[in-house]
């Protein structure tokens, strides 16, 4: 199986490189490789957890760069919390031996976070000329 390709082409030329980029970087740690005989996949982020300390360690840290990514993307607060709770849930699951190497097969936290990332990007922009989402205050009589 190969790296997605990008499905949003054309939306926006500035974030087509970095879609392409954050894809493969999330099949990379959650899908690359398939356990021979089997529909299962599993990526670098399971194989790292072999290494304890260093691995669960640096393959976090390539998952919070994504979610940096995301952020310089222009996803907003909300989404960038939820991708910071998978990959909090994979981490503390993955803490536990076995369940965590498990967990990383079938949660594929960075595979959901480029869900939400290519979600966030689908949506058509705010147009300018629309006013703002708020209600005016309204005036307090004297008195």
């Amino acid at each position: 199986m190969s790296p997605p390709r990008d499905d949003l082409s054309g939306t926006d030329p500035r974030h087509d490189a970095a879609l392409t980029r954050l894809d493969r970087l999330a099949w990379l740690l959650d899908s690359a490789l398939r356990i021979p005989g089997t529909p299962i996949r599993f990526g670098a982020d399971a194989a790292a957890n072999l290494l304890p300390g260093i691995g669960p360690l640096v393959s976090k840290g390539v998952s919070a760069w994504l979610i940096l990514e995301a952020a310089r993307l222009g996803v907003p607060r909300p989404v960038l919390l939820r991708m910071a709770g998978h990959v909090a849930l994979d981490a503390a699951i993955g803490a536990v031996p076995l369940l965590g190497w498990t967990a990383d097969i079938f949660l594929r936290a960075n595979r959901r976070n480029m869900a939400l990332l290519r979600a966030h990007l689908a949506r058509p922009p705010p147009d300018a000329g629309d006013p703002p989402n708020h209600v005016a205050p309204t005036p307090r009589s004297p008195g």
